[in-house]
């Protein structure tokens, strides 16, 4: 039975609403319904409206480009199924609706003394939002993304309604909704596979280079911790450019002194008030953009880079703060002003590291005022058509999107991307050019032909599809 069949009620009253990306750009005049039960999750995906509208379902918003949004449409909030349904600490498995968040599950988890395999670098991602973006973290390159720690998935499709699919009873639909930017269905509840979590520190070595091909020579060499991640300054003129601060982490072991003089006990006590924790401060909402300019960036870029240690070895971070570092300061992306911030997040594989350096030296000589790089190492792909991650060198990049210039710029950088067989992250994205997605990702042929299976109608849609052709009318 079709969900149209089963119901064309709509889930509750809906609020016309302005939604954005965490970006905060290019937003969309949007209807917005929110889903109590999965049967409003049928009923939204069943309900009769305009031709050409769609919906699309929407977590906690930190997507920072345009991929929960639908100007013209529905968009279905998802953020109140979340609750948390069973945690088998034997089998090390955990069972959660989709708008679970990432704070809540490992906050739940430690009771059991049990943690994810994978996390964001925010806490307040959901676990819907989390498979359909296959997000990844420091740890790609030993235990790959969030899709590869998922079991099964309960999804919603406009053709078939509610369904349970894994990796062997729908391998295709499985694969495609991991990092399928929530165009194959809404995912309602899923099972993950976790593990055990021996405490909620880190023991951290710490590297300080001096240059871009300082870092690269660094983080070329075989990676032996678990967690590993740069901060580079793009900033800095001269040979200077590309400096960073490396950190590589390990778990610390259960029963290791904490810096406090703690062990596991009292350490288990805090950790997850922790993860719940209000932020110390927020960026008000009126917060000049002015003010972030790169001189003042540059200036605590060079503070930053001087104060950490050139090199430090086993030093215990808690967990939280570590991988979470940006949650500390609410709404951190106001810093922008009304233009908003634009995250540019690339992957060049192995092997084309001479088109890695091309980027950085087109990006100092476009003079983009880059005001957050993060550079890490990524392992081998793993997901569906449109998962991101691939084995080579990722860089991240926050820009203020109304930097002159920056269109064109990011143009080139696509193209140099996607010549030498790299790709963007869609889950960031708000402005690539549609004819250059197929050479990124290859595999979209695969991808419709899946849509056309579950969703004939076309009713999934969101900005993003309609922008890079991934959803609209079919001939």
């Amino acid at each position: 039975m079709s969900v149209t069949e089963l119901s064309k009620a709509q889930p509750s009253t809906p609020t016309r609403t302005s939604l954005c990306g965490w970006g905060r750009v290019g937003r969309a005049d949007c209807r917005v319904f929110r889903a109590r039960s999965e049967q409003d999750v049928l009923d939204a995906l069943g309900a009769d409206r305009p031709a050409g509208t769609g919906v699309i379902a929407r977590g906690a918003g930190r997507s920072y480009g345009d991929a929960a949004q639908n100007d013209g449409g529905d968009v279905l909030d998802t953020t109140t199924l979340d609750r948390i349904v069973s945690i088998d600490r034997e089998r090390q498995l955990v069972t959660a609706q989709g708008g679970a968040t990432v704070a809540e599950l490992m906050a739940r988890l430690a009771a059991h003394g049990l943690g994810l395999p994978v996390v964001p670098g925010t806490r307040h991602v959901t676990l819907a939002g989390a498979i359909a973006a296959d997000i990844h973290g420091k740890n790609h390159h030993r235990d790959g993304g969030f899709a590869r720690h998922v079991v099964s998935i309960r999804l919603c499709t406009p053709a078939d309604g509610p369904i349970d699919i894994d990796a062997e009873g729908d391998a295709e639909l499985f694969y495609a909704t991991l990092g399928g930017m929530g165009l194959t269905g809404i995912v309602v509840e899923a099972t993950l596979r976790v593990e055990p979590l021996p405490a909620p520190w880190v023991c951290a070595d710490t590297d300080r280079t001096n240059g871009l091909s300082e870092t690269l020579a660094l983080m070329a060499g075989d990676e032996r911790h678990r967690y590993s991640v740069a901060w580079l300054d793009l900033l800095a003129g001269g040979a200077r450019m590309g400096r960073a601060i490396v950190s590589r982490a390990d778990p610390l072991a259960a029963g290791a002194p904490t810096p406090s003089g703690h062990r596991w006990g009292a350490a288990t006590r805090a950790y997850p008030g922790s993860l719940a924790r209000r932020p110390a401060a927020t960026v008000p909402e009126w917060f000049p953009g002015a003010l972030l300019r790169p001189s003042s960036v540059r200036a605590f870029n060079s503070l930053r880079w001087r104060a950490a240690p050139r090199r430090e070895r086993g030093r215990p971070l808690a967990l939280a703060p570590y991988f979470f570092p940006l949650d500390v300061l609410g709404d951190w992306n106001r810093f922008y002003g009304g233009d908003g911030l634009i995250q540019y997040q690339l992957v060049i594989p192995d092997g084309r590291e001479a088109e890695l350096e091309a980027c950085f030296e087109l990006i100092r000589k476009r003079a983009l005022p880059v005001y957050l790089a993060v550079f890490k190492r990524f392992g081998a792909a793993f997901g569906g058509p449109l998962s991101f991650p691939l084995a080579g060198w990722t860089l991240a990049i926050d820009l203020p999107a109304g930097a002159p210039g920056l269109a064109e710029a990011l143009d080139e950088l696509d193209e140099l991307v996607a010549g030498c067989g790299g790709r963007v992250y869609l889950a960031k994205d708000v402005r690539l050019r549609s004819e250059l997605l197929a050479t990124m990702y290859p595999e979209l042929e695969r991808f419709a032909a899946l849509r056309a299976r579950v969703d004939p109608g076309d009713t999934l849609r969101s900005d993003l599809g309609r922008r890079l052709g991934l959803c609209g009318e079919r001939a």
